[in-house]
């Protein structure tokens, strides 16, 4: 079966970086556009960022530009969310979505799969 895992969230404080990992199994990786969206109590599921399926495209929210990166990891199933000067609104639990020859957008419903998410808390 399909399995998307996200890992590499904790607790930090404003300014510091984190590096996520959704490591994919059970999928043609490199046939899935990859994305980061985050989710809060007040919020809902919001876009963070992707990346296509070929790896030839990114997007970033504007929220984050400038701070995240994404990148993509073929041989090792994996996408990445490079978190850096992250900031007390940052905090949220990180979910990672797979869609089949996506260009990694930001609709929500074009995401096929989904991981089970990892929280990430930035407090001082």
């Amino acid at each position: 079966q399909v399995q998307l895992i996200a890992s590499g969230g904790g607790l930090v404080q404003p300014g510091d970086s984190l590096r996520l990992s959704c490591a994919a199994s059970g999928l043609t990786f490199g046939n899935y556009a990859m994305a980061w969206f985050r989710q809060t109590p007040g919020k809902g599921r919001e876009f963070v960022t992707g990346i296509k399926w070929n790896g030839g495209a990114t997007y970033y929210a504007d929220s984050v530009r400038g701070r995240f990166t994404i990148s993509r990891d073929n041989a090792k199933n994996t996408v990445y969310l490079q978190m850096n000067g992250l900031k007390i609104e940052d905090t949220a639990v990180y979910y990672c979505g797979a869609d089949r020859y996506g260009s990694g957008g930001a609709s929500v419903s074009t995401y096929e799969y989904w991981g089970q998410g990892t929280q990430v808390t930035v407090s001082s």
